[in-house]
């Protein structure tokens, strides 16, 4: 997850009509989640059978509770409530994925996971990588991930992408994928974006 980017790719948006009224603001909190004993035993299960596809018009509400909900902790690290994840418009978000190369994974039924690109010339930026609370830790982060490079190959020469310096677990995810640290830059006092790219393969 980073904390902040804006899309401009190829529209992967579906034709089908929305299913959320884009007036009514969707309910921010998450879906229940399973208790830790019963998440140990199945949901290894749910997410190998998890399901990687192209975001559609109708994911956009249940991608914002989503996002809003994966981002609190980024808040709580930061101390601030203000992150663009979280003050996000249905309005906006709609419009940033109808422009982005942005994927989705899906268990059963419910969006527990999503990630967005843009391309830029040779270079695909990544952004927004995703998961729900109950389900981080489990793979999810990595098939996105890997279905949004593998989503632009053929394209792209790099992949790039950024985080904040004390989301030390998404930095370790994006260096376990190849990602090196290649700058910082002060975003604001106590914000520090930590950027990381990847040669893509040939």
């Amino acid at each position: 997850m980073d904390l902040d980017e804006k899309w401009l790719a190829p529209n992967h948006f579906s034709s089908r009509s929305a299913r959320t009224n884009p007036k009514t603001p969707p309910d921010p909190k998450p879906k229940t989640s399973l208790d830790p004993t019963t998440a140990q035993i199945f949901y290894p299960r749910l997410v190998a059978d998890t399901l990687i596809s192209p975001v559609d018009t109708a994911d956009v509400g249940e991608i914002l509770t989503l996002q809003r909900a994966a981002y609190v902790t980024e808040a709580q690290l930061y101390s601030d409530a203000s992150l663009p994840a979280l003050t996000q418009t249905y309005e906006e978000l709609a419009a940033e994925l109808s422009s982005s190369l942005a994927l989705k994974a899906t268990m059963r039924h419910r969006i527990v996971g999503a990630v967005r690109g843009r391309l830029d010339g040779s270079v695909l930026h990544i952004g927004r990588l995703t998961v729900a609370p109950d389900l981080q830790g489990h793979g999810i982060g990595t098939r996105l991930l890997t279905a949004l490079e593998r989503e632009a190959a053929g394209d792209v020469d790099r992949y790039t992408l950024f985080t904040g310096h004390l989301s030390r677990a998404n930095i370790r995810l994006y260096e376990r994928h190849g990602y090196t640290e290649v700058r910082r830059e002060e975003l604001k006092p106590g914000v520090v974006l930590v950027h990381l790219d990847k040669q893509a393969d040939k």
